[in-house]
């Protein structure tokens, strides 16, 4: 094998060493980090220990069960019960899943104009290592398909702060009745209705 030869064999290898790590390689790893950039929180739901739900008609306190898996969430406040698991995991698979279609740079005396000065909704999440997060609801989109939140508020270094566009479901999610977060009474815990007794009669 010549010297010729033997440099233009190592440069191809070269070559398709960089091919590889930025084509295959690279192309993952930029997927990933995109994939990163788009999700809102990177806990698990049992990081959760517990949640508040504020909308503008009602303050909800959520906390996980400690002495059993059933019922898995407890109601704390504004009543002390147990509360619907459906409607529980359905807000938390949103938080632990939950992406942003995009993110919007604005100045933080912009927000208003999608609705996070007066929010329709803030969640306050507690995790079990004392780390705490919050997403703040503001308006829907012109389409409601989508509304605007902001996920753990911060300023950036040129002073803008970070609007996010994330599915119309987490309005749903937190926009309820009081007794749709109760759990609800099955039919055979209801007490039947206390029904006249006959009068006894003489025989005659």
């Amino acid at each position: 094998m010549t010297k010729k030869t033997l440099i233009l064999l190592l440069l191809a290898l070269g070559l398709s060493g960089f091919v590889y790590f930025w084509e295959i390689r690279g192309a993952t790893q930029r997927e990933e980090a995109r994939e990163n950039q788009r999700q809102i929180f990177s806990f698990t739901e049992d990081d959760v220990q517990s949640l508040t739900v504020k909308t503008q008609k009602l303050t909800v306190n959520l906390q996980r069960n400690q002495q059993s898996n059933q019922p898995k969430w407890l109601l704390k406040s504004p009543v002390s019960e147990p509360a619907n698991e459906p409607i529980v995991s359905y807000l938390m698979d949103l938080l632990v899943k939950g992406k942003s279609t995009n993110t919007i740079s604005t100045p933080p005396n912009q927000t208003a104009e999608f609705g996070l000065d007066q929010p329709q909704a803030t969640i306050n999440i507690n995790l079990k290592n004392q780390k705490t997060h919050q997403l703040i609801l503001g308006k829907p989109d012109l389409n409601g398909r989508f509304v605007y939140a902001q996920a753990d508020p911060i300023t950036q270094a040129n002073g803008n702060v970070n609007v996010l566009v994330v599915s119309i479901d987490f309005e749903n999610a937190v926009n309820r009745e009081l007794s749709e977060w109760r759990q609800p009474v099955s039919l055979d815990k209801v007490a039947p209705p206390n029904l006249p007794q006959p009068t006894p009669t003489n025989s005659p």
